[in-house]
Order: C-alpha cells, then sequence, then structure tokens
C-alpha cells in the first residue's frame, strides 16, 4: 500500500495526538471473523493510525473481546497506541445502563478486561443520562482519572448544552472537564458538527473523533441499485439509525442522489466516492479523527489511501460539493 505518512492531530485541548484517520469497530469486530479482524488492526497500525475505537454496546461487549485479544498478538507497544471505549448500555438490568456512578465504574472495569489493557486513553459517555445528576456523571469519570484507569474522557452524541454544562460543573468543583465529543459527521449529516458544536470548539478547545464519515455505505455507492448487499451496514444494522428497512424513505432516496452526483466529482477528480467523502471530513479543522469502519482489508486500505487525494480537495471542489449537499 503506497500512501502518504499518516497525519496526526491534537486531540481538542489536551496534548494528545492522535491519528487523522483511526479505526474502530461497530457493526465490524465480532461479526466478521477474528483473523480478518486481527489483519485490520496490523494494517492500520503498519499504516500509522494509533488510535482504535470500541464500546461495551458493540456486539455487547465481544467486540472489545477481539480487539483485545488482537491487540494482545500482535502485541503492539503500548505506548504506542490509544484504545477507547464508552459507557451506557452494558446491559438489560438497570444497573447495567445509564451513567450512574455504579455502572460508569463497572462498565470501566469490564472493558479493560474485555480489552486486556491496565488504562483506557479515551472513555466516552455514549450517550447523555437525563436520570443522572451531572455532577455525579462528571465527579465519576474524574475518579477513573485518579485511579489511572482513564486518561481523558469524553462525550459521544452530547448537545451542546449537555457538553457546556459538564464543563461548568468541573470547572466549579475543580475537576477535569470532558475534553472530546464523538459526533456523528459526513456530507449528509453537517449541521450538529458545524452549527450547534462550534462555540465548544471556539471557547474550549473541543476535540472531536467523528463516526459514519461514509453515512453507514451510503457515500460509497454501495446501495445505488437499491439493494442491500449481505453483510452491509445496512443489512447488519437492524437495531441501529441506519436500518435496512429505511431505504426507500423519500430521505434515503434524496440521499442517495446527492450520493451519485458526488460520485461524479470524485471521478473527475480520480478517486473513489468513499475517499472524496473521507477527505471532505478531514479538511474540517475541527475534527481531530476520523473513524474508519472496514469488513475487508482491501477496504481500509483504500480508505488510508484518501490521505494522498487531500490536496485535490481545493476551495473550487468544496464549493461544488456544498453545491450537491447544501451550503454548511
Amino acid at each position: 500500500m503506497n500512501t502518504t505518512p499518516m497525519e496526526y492531530r491534537r486531540l481538542g485541548a489536551t496534548g494528545l495526538k492522535v491519528s487523522s484517520l483511526s479505526l474502530g469497530s461497530w457493526l465490524t469486530f465480532g461479526q466478521i471473523d477474528d483473523v480478518t479482524a486481527r489483519n485490520l488492526m496490523k494494517t492500520a497500525y503498519e499504516a500509522g493510525i494509533n488510535f482504535f475505537d470500541n464500546a461495551e454496546v458493540y456486539m455487547a461487549g465481544k467486540s472489545e473481546v477481539v480487539m483485545g485479544n488482537a491487540l494482545t498478538d500482535l502485541n503492539f507497544p503500548r505506548d504506542t497506541y490509544c484504545v477507547s471505549s464508552k459507557v451506557f448500555w452494558g446491559g438489560d438490568k438497570p444497573t447495567q445502563r445509564g451513567l450512574s456512578r455504579k455502572h460508569i465504574m463497572e462498565a470501566c472495569e469490564a472493558a479493560l478486561e474485555r480489552l486486556k489493557v491496565d488504562y483506557l486513553d479515551l472513555y466516552f459517555c455514549h450517550r447523555p443520562d437525563p436520570d443522572t445528576p451531572m455532577e455525579e456523571i462528571v465527579r465519576s469519570m474524574n475518579v477513573l482519572i485518579e485511579q489511572g484507569k482513564v486518561f481523558y474522557w469524553g462525550t459521544s452524541e452530547w448537545t451542546h448544552d449537555q457538553i457546556e454544562e459538564a464543563i461548568d460543573v468541573a470547572s466549579q468543583l475543580g475537576l477535569i472537564p470532558p475534553a472530546m465529543e464523538q459526533p456523528q459527521y459526513n456530507l449528509l449529516w453537517r449541521d450538529n458538527m458545524e452549527k450547534n458544536l462550534v462555540p465548544l470548539f471556539e471557547d474550549h478547545q473541543l476535540g472531536t473523533t467523528i463516526w459514519s464519515p461514509l453515512a453507514s455505505g451510503v457515500l460509497t455507492g454501495k446501495y445505488f441499485d437499491g439493494a442491500i448487499p449481505k453483510g452491509s451496514r445496512f443489512d447488519q444494522a437492524y437495531n441501529q439509525p441506519f436500518r435496512g428497512d429505511r431505504l426507500d424513505t423519500d430521505l434515503a432516496k434524496q440521499n442517495l442522489g446527492k450520493a451519485k452526483l458526488l460520485k461524479g466529482i470524485a471521478d473527475e477528480l480520480g478517486m473513489s466516492l468513499a475517499q472524496l467523502s473521507i477527505a471532505w471530513c478531514l479538511k474540517n479543522p475541527h475534527v481531530s479523527t476520523v473513524i474508519l469502519g472496514a469488513t475487508k482489508v482491501a477496504q481500509l486500505e483504500e480508505n488510508i489511501e484518501t490521505l494522498e487525494h487531500l490536496a485535490k480537495i481545493t476551495p473550487d471542489v468544496m464549493s461544488q460539493i456544498d453545491q450537491v449537499v447544501g451550503s454548511p
């Protein structure tokens, strides 16, 4: 694989530098075979990727087990990579869900055991929890940091106001605030990142680890004929935001139409639609890292090769893209 050197970016106001591209495990690890998962980790690491994303809810913890086994087998030096997990959906019982102190502490211990690591570099509150006081959430994360089990904590799919509240509570109590947010962000899903979160970037230098840069495969072209390939994100995500039965909705049809127009731009630039979509995300200065998902090594290699095409995304190309998907 011929790629330009991996770019590294500071994670918001922290001193941590993560690769501009990272590897996630949602709807992949625990569903693909373990050998392929290991090869994906190896390919990513050898290309310069130093951040691997996971969550307790992914395949009910199996995703973390697969990643932990791969990390053990590959034996990367622990100070050369970052690994994350997320807490919210740990099981069906009331004490296994949400962001209570009990669940946060127990979920972290379980994630460490499954991932076979002594600490998590990043730990995310996977969703906001209106049933738990913000002070309890902030204090719990602070305890984990003080114990050395977590280095940085953040949020995922929280609103601007919720993140601002967490930062304010941390400031009032002299505790460590969230350092990063993990929002969905892609050419078809822009408003939250480009409108709602902007004050947090400007006022608090919040970092972002964005997910779904390819809109669950819509921005790869695999759904252009209206069919759902077996094993694809739509096929697997029956209980996720992009469900298989949503391809025939008006919104889905509009998005597929936009994706086809975007492919025309990508073709003119000599790159794939997926590479154009990832490169566009990387052009946002508030994106710390773009989380890639892959089921095949060749797919991951193609996405990593996006780095070779970044210079092609000129202001003129960005303007063409805005004409297709709408202005920011």
